[in-house]
């Protein structure tokens, strides 16, 4: 394949239905759309304007802007344009940020108001100026090699320091699999997500999934509380609930009606324990679809309305993406082995490596898989169950626990709330379980079920109540924050 454009691909069906709704941004008392006739002008808008600033093919834009659409006209405008957006979360500092300034060493830093930006020599486009360049003239579309650099994403941390992940042109062709193989997506869905504009599970399953088959994304405004998503989904009529496993949780504690329209939801970015699909099933006749995927790869293994993953598991390997479990040494397990959870080099999904850094890219890659850094194990019928990171399997006498399984168990008592679990340092040489639970549960619930349902060696031995557990800038659980506020030497 040649004369590919990431952009351009994302707005092709858009262009064929050009009056259709591409975008509501769903505040309480009204709804902004967008038209992927008006999407499609901002983006191309926006490439000419970037063009015209005199950026290079493959100049890195840093985005520093905040939960709105100038988010995604940015972010395709770039790519449209033959440049190389790099999105951030607004909520990092200024440290942080010129840390990731110093090494992605951007051409440009688009600012949006109130967001720290980094201590650079880069130039800095305002907010405003942006704004005005989606009513310029459209640019065409940059075409090249699908294998060339799109975009830089940085991967969350939850295991060590953040990385600046590359990926092609060619990964957003590896999210076709994911339309049948875990949303279910159609042209005529109104696909919601509760997430902001700039979390890389909203750029990709809450915008560019629905753009490419021509279907409406929602996304509800800055500023809008979970317990109000229930009655948005109704009043716009969405088919389709993206969120975090959290989101879904705080939903379910409040009072509301039925949403019609509703099919299913979408989880992702942590593990979805088996009690919150039973409570929202019960609670809404729909069921919630999980997928697994990280910075590096595209999500994977996913449950979907067509195959729902057993409970327990992620769900099975989307149709044409090549997943095993390994022993250490490379070799392939046999069904119902525990192992390492790899994906093939051949992944249209797979990043192209780690900015600058050619040996950690090379570590992650044992012969033709690239290592998740997860443990799982893999049913006769393919589906996987992930055992917790490689990094957060827990040693207890000598046996290796994941701390999912404990996790998924305590998640089952009334008023347990968040539930985590690591190994944590109590004196030197002498490391112990550690169960975190924020709910009203009393101790006794918890420690009678895990003495009940748990091998005497899997039981935890601390329990630590806590207001809230700590998160990555994704909602996954941060074990690393928990071991380092916990461990006693």
């Amino acid at each position: 394949m040649s004369g590919f454009n990431l952009a351009e691909y994302v707005l092709e069906a858009g262009a064929r239905s050009p009056d259709r709704l591409a975008l509501a941004v769903l505040g309480p008392a009204r709804a902004e759309r967008w038209s992927y006739r008006r999407l499609r002008s901002a983006v191309l808008g926006t490439a000419t304007g970037l063009r015209e600033m005199g950026l290079r093919d493959g100049a890195r834009i840093l985005m520093r802007l905040g939960n709105n659409p100038d988010f995604p006209v940015t972010y395709l405008g770039a790519i449209a344009a033959g440049l190389v957006p790099v999105p951030t979360s607004p909520l990092l500092t200024l440290r942080e940020i010129t840390a990731i300034a110093d090494e992605i060493r951007p051409d440009l830093i688009v600012a949006g108001e109130g967001i720290a930006l980094p201590q650079s020599a880069a130039p800095v486009l305002d907010q405003g100026k942006l704004r005005g360049f989606a009513s310029l003239p459209q640019a065409g579309f940059s075409r090249g090699d699908p294998e060339r650099l799109a975009y830089i994403i940085y991967s969350s941390g939850s295991s060590g320091a953040p990385r600046a992940v590359m990926h092609a042109h060619r990964a957003i062709l590896a999210r076709r699999a994911m339309f049948d193989g875990w949303y279910g997506l159609r042209a005529e869905d109104r696909m919601m997500h509760a997430g902001a504009f700039n979390w890389s599970f909203t750029l990709g399953t809450g915008l560019m999934d629905p753009w490419t088959v021509g279907a409406a994304a929602l996304i509800p405004a800055a500023g809008t509380e979970i317990e109000q998503l229930p009655l948005l989904a109704a009043r716009h009529g969405a088919t389709i609930l993206a969120a975090a496993p959290g989101v879904f949780r705080r939903m379910l504690r409040e009072d509301w009606p039925a949403v019609p329209s509703l099919r299913h939801g979408l989880v992702a970015g942590e593990r979805l324990d088996p009690g919150l699909r039973r409570d929202w099933r019960d609670r809404t006749g729909s069921d919630l679809h999980e997928a697994m995927g990280l910075s590096e790869c595209s999500t994977f293994i996913s449950g979907s309305p067509a195959r729902p993953a057993p409970e327990g598991s992620a769900g099975y390997p989307q149709e044409g993406r090549r997943v095993a479990v390994l022993d250490g040494a490379g070799a392939p397990l046999a069904p119902g082995q525990a192992g390492l959870l790899a994906v093939h080099r051949s992944d249209p999904g797979l990043f192209l490596g780690y900015l600058d850094n050619d040996l950690e890219t090379n570590e992650k890659f044992l012969g033709e898989w690239f290592i998740t850094g997860d443990q799982a194990q893999m049913a006769p019928d393919g589906a996987v169950t992930l055992l917790g990171r490689v990094d957060d399997m827990m040693n207890a006498g000598g046996y290796r626990v994941a701390p999912g399984e404990i996790e998924d168990l305590l998640a089952l008592v009334p008023g347990a709330g968040d539930i985590a679990a690591t190994e944590i340092t109590v004196a030197p040489g002498v490391s112990v379980i550690a169960a975190f639970w924020t709910g009203t549960a009393p101790e006794a619930d918890l420690r009678d079920l895990a003495a009940r349902d748990l091998a005497r060696y899997k039981q935890p031995r601390l329990y630590i109540k806590l207001p809230e557990l700590p998160r990555t800038g994704t909602g996954k659980i941060n074990r690393r924050a928990l071991r380092a506020a916990h461990d006693k030497v």
